[in-house]
Parts: C-alpha cells; structure tokens; sequence
C-alpha cells in the first residue's frame, strides 16, 4: 500500500495512528515543516505527543498515545542508523519518557510506509498487533500472554514467519510494573516504564514487516559519506567499545571514586575487580555482537562460568553497576542471573537495581521489614527481581519505582530514595562527578545519562569535577543538545567520537538524505527547540521549578570515602540557574512566550 503522504526524501510524509481497542488505523500527514523543525525519533516523537495530547491524560489510560518513532536516516547506508525511539508519557515520572533501540524493527517499521506509529485505546483481551504494509490485524496473544520477552518473540516469528520484525513485552510489562521494557532482539527501549504503557493496553507483541522505501535524495554521494563514516568507526574514537564494551567503566569509575555502591552510600566498592571485564574475560566465555546495520560492534555477551548451557547475556556498565556494587553484590554469575531475569521479564536493569538497593537500605533502617532483603545477598537479589517482575509479595511495592515507595515507607525514605523526578540513578555518582549532578538535576526524563553527557565535562580538563564554576552550565548544555540531535536523527551516541566537526557532518547526511540545506545553525537551533518542546510538555504536566534539584543525600553530605566531594545545594541551584539561563530560558526554568510559540 503506497503512503497517502509522500514526504520529502527520507520520510514518508505520515504516521501511522492504530485505535487498538477499535481495530482501526489511518495515515495522519505530517507537513515537511513539521519534519525539518523535530527531524524524528525524540524529537519528532514530542511533538507527536504534544500534538496527540498525551500530557492530558494518565499514562496508563486507554487514551495515552504511545508512539514508534523512526527517523530520516532509518534505511539509509550510515551505520548505527537501524534505530528507533518509543515515547510516551511515562507511568514512573508523569514526564516525558523517549527510550531508542537499535535493531531491525526500525527498518521494518519504516518500510510500513510511515515515519511513526503512534498507538491510541485498549484492547478488550491480551492481543498482538500486526502490521503489514500499513495495513493491520489484530490477533489474540493467547498462550504468548505471560511469556518471556524473548520466548514469546520466538513463539511467534515461528507463527508469523521470519519477514516479520517483533517488539514485545515481558512480564513485568503485563502487570504493568512502572519501569518495564519493550524489547526486540536482545535489545530494550528500556528507561522510563514505556513496557507499562504497551501492556496497559493490553498488547503483547507488535509484529511489522513493508518494502516501501523511502527516497534519498543523494544515493550515491550518501553511499561514499557512508563508507567513510563505517571506516572512522573502526578507530581509537571507539576502540572502547568494540574491546571491553561500556562496562569498561567500572574499574574507571571507581578509582575515581564515581561508582555508586549500597545504594549510593559510598563511591567506591572494593569488590570491583571481580567484576571487570578484565577478570570476567579470563574466567568465562565471551563473545562479541552488533546492532543492526552497525559497523561498531560493542555488544559484549558472557556466559556462566562452569559453561550454563543457557546463551550468553549482554552486560553493559549499567547491567553491571545497578545489579553488582548499588546492591552491594561482587559475583559475577549473580550480577550475569540477574541481568538475564531483568531481560525475560522486561525490566529496566537501573530502574530495578536502583529499587532494589533502596529497599535493601530501608530494610538496613528498620523501615521495611523484609529481613531477607540483604546487600550482598545474591539470592535475595534474584528474588526481587522475580517479586517486581510478577508483582508478587514486596515486588507490588518495589514495582511502583523507589519514589513512590519513599513516599508509602514515609520517615525520612525520600531523602535516600536514589531517583530524579522519579528516574532511578544511572551509575554516576553526582557528589564526585557535579556537572553530571546538574545534567541529572535539570533533565527533562529524570535522572538520565543518555540525554545529558555532562560526564564528559567532568571527565575534561575544563572544570574541577568536585567544584564545577558556573561556566561548565554552558557544557552541559552543548552536550545535552549534541544527544538530542543523536536521537532525533537517529544515530548510536557510540559514534559521537569520530566526528571532527558534528554539526557540519550531521548538517552534510541529512542534506544528502532529504535534499534539504540544512546548515550547523539551523541544527544547533532544531536540537534548542527539541529540548525546549520537551519542557514544554512536562510543564503543561505540572512541572515545577522544585523538581530540577537530587535527593538529599546527595546535599551536603560528603561521600564517606572522598570527604572533598561535597554538593552543597547553593552550589547545584547555581548551576541550575546558570544552565536555564544558557537555555533563554528564565533563572527558574521557565521557556519564553517566543520559544513556545516556535514549537507550533
């Protein structure tokens, strides 16, 4: 079925809006001003949520929209482009929620023929959506209902076929457990409960398969520019990545007393080692994979020591952080167990550790009387991710994220409760690394390492990472726009390295991909207005300015094992002021009557 809306090369001019509950769909325009002004993925997914609503409503309701997004680049020859963005308004924060996954579901959606899908209602029983070539079934879930995330893919490509790409939920997703996951092929759109989202309404699996391409406008010239980016993926800017992976961090992180351990109660775990890639490579087999359409190939994939006849899981610094030092736990066939529990049942390994950590505290303060719930108890660690994932005993608590568990507990449980906005807290800890503390205070998704790469800031010669000065708001600013861009156009932040110039480079593939004249400015002005537009949602869902702040353990309170890393709060509302302010915005945060307007 040809798209009703040919849009400019690189898109298809439309999204496709599916009513699960009435069996419906149709193709809804999208103007090429529309498409140049949020380019895709993130952005254009917030402009989709702004225009469908979603701030109206609850998050878990049948009419809260949730939305595929692809991208211009999606189908082209640039590696790491295979990429898509779910997004939503998130059941754990009430704020904007924007996951991407890298796999072949993003080109298979696109060649339905549209630039998103956009899903509306709720189906009367546990179904799965299938979509060929725009047109839509709808089928019920059956026996897949209560599957792993990966054996209900299985069970169904075997019904399907092997044309058909497959997104689904665990789980945790079913029983709508506040930081579930999508997922396909391994891979997850992972933070921010958008798996609750889909399993609210009450939709399993989404299968997609289409051949309608979209033009490019340069074929040839984007061929050559591929071929050059492919070969500067091969160099030392990602040479991390392809050797030990993101978990490389973890010994790094640690000597610089940045590794958040026992629920962010120190900053260094003296059990690192164990669980390094170094060691866990000498012990275990690995192997090495990629992404779809990826030249890079960071994925990393152990298996058990003694050779568990289960497949190897993929352990990311993230995985390794949140499931080993925050619970106080140093063996890795533990930390490996629990990251492949978190990967059936469709859970977000930060959001879980982090809960988990939080509760093992309160346990420690005689706040939650669950004596079994230890730090360092591996088998109480696997228990509670099986308890989150099914809703079952403390999970029902544990699945509500560690912010509104703070909040049941009462006491004083919200001043350690480790979460932004009600985002648990990747693996950074803000006391040692503080412009990364102003990235998490100030991000519109909550605490989040994928929107802000403040880290680098500290990780540079350019400020004192225990006493950032008001100019490193600026930084932070540069790489929060440099990330929004990444996942609008949609490329993996892995290849931010490689590029001398990103702005021109980026300005240069999307001209070759929609013919369009793109230059820096306008790009650097789109990637303003993407994080603005996401604001701006979370502002007409009640935001406040009290909300860009961190817990407050993190105020005033010196990491025990590095008194110099102190985060007074004149410090952080300082910089938060100093990043509004970098934004146009006012001191407080609020945007412009000017800004808003240009949002359209």
């Amino acid at each position: 079925m040809p798209s009703h809306h040919p849009g400019p090369p690189g898109y298809h001019g439309c999204y496709l809006r599916i009513d699960v509950g009435k069996q419906c769909a149709e193709r809804v325009g999208l103007a090429e001003v529309e498409l140049r002004k949020f380019l895709g993925g993130s952005g254009l997914g917030v402009h989709l949520m702004l225009r469908e609503g979603s701030h109206q409503v609850d998050p878990l309701s049948p009419e809260a929209p949730l939305a595929f997004v692809f991208s211009p680049l999606v189908g082209s020859p640039l590696t790491t482009s295979a990429k898509f963005a779910v997004v939503s308004r998130s059941p754990l924060t009430e704020r904007i929620n924007d996951s991407l996954a890298s796999s072949h579901f993003a080109i298979a959606g696109k060649r339905a023929g549209c630039d998103a899908i956009v899903l509306v209602g709720r189906a009367d029983t546990p179904s799965i959506l299938i979509i060929d070539e725009g047109q839509i079934r709808i089928e019920a879930a059956g026996e897949l209902w209560g599957l792993s995330c990966r054996d209900a893919e299985t069970q169904l490509r075997a019904r399907l076929g092997n044309e058909y790409q497959i997104a689904t939920i665990g789980p945790a997703g079913e029983r709508l457990v506040r930081y579930a996951t999508i997922s396909h092929d391994g891979r997850h759109a992972g933070r921010g409960g958008s798996g609750a989202v889909l399993g609210s309404k009450h939709i399993k699996a989404i299968a997609v398969r289409g051949s309608q391409r979209a033009r490019l406008a340069e074929p040839a010239q984007l061929v050559a520019l591929a071929k050059q980016l492919s070969d500067k993926s091969f160099g030392p800017a990602t040479a991390k990545y392809r050797e030990l992976g993101t978990a490389a961090n973890l010994l790094v992180f640690n000597r610089l007393g940045a590794l958040p351990t026992r629920n962010f109660q120190q900053g260094t775990f003296k059990a690192a080692e164990a669980l390094s890639p170094e060691q866990m490579t000498q012990t275990r087999a690995k192997t090495r994979a990629s992404c779809a359409a990826c030249t890079i190939g960071c994925e990393h994939i152990y298996g058990f020591r003694g050779g568990d006849n289960q497949p190897g899981v993929r352990m990311e610094y993230e995985n390794l952080f949140a499931l080993g030092p925050l619970c106080g736990i140093s063996d890795p066939d533990v930390v490996l167990g629990a990251s492949r529990v978190c990967d059936e049942l469709g859970l977000d390994t930060i959001s879980a550790g982090g809960t988990i950590a939080f509760a093992m505290e309160c346990v420690e303060r005689g706040l939650l009387d669950a004596p079994w719930l230890k730090f360092g108890d591996g088998n109480a660690l696997h228990r509670a991710l099986h308890e989150v994932g099914r809703r079952e005993g403390l999970g029902a608590l544990m699945a509500e994220g560690s912010r509104r568990m703070a909040k049941s507990i009462g006491s004083d449980a919200l001043t350690f409760a480790p979460q932004v906005k009600g985002l648990e807290m990747p693996g950074y800890e803000p006391r040692a690394l503080q412009t990364m503390a102003l990235g998490f205070a100030v991000g519109t998704r909550g605490a989040d390492h994928n929107r802000s790469g403040a880290y680098e800031v500290d990780f540079s010669e350019r400020v004192d990472r225990r006493q950032p000065g008001l100019e490193a708001a600026g930084m932070a600013v540069e790489t929060e726009d440099k990330a929004a861009l990444m996942d609008s156009l949609i490329l993996c932040k892995f290849l931010r390295g490689v590029f001398t110039d990103f702005l021109a480079e980026a300005a240069e593939m999307l001209n070759l991909v929609t013919g369009w004249d793109t230059t820096p400015d306008e790009l650097r002005a789109t990637a303003r207005r993407i994080v603005t537009a996401k604001k701006h949602f979370n502002i007409l869902c009640g935001w406040q300015p009290a909300e860009d702040t961190l817990p407050e353990r993190f105020l005033n309170h010196p990491l025990p094992d590095d008194p110099t890393a102190t985060l007074t709060p004149e410090r952080l509302q300082g910089l938060v002021a100093a990043y509004n302010t970098a934004r146009g915005w006012s001191s407080e945060g609020w945007p412009t009557r000017g800004q808003i307007a240009e949002l359209g």
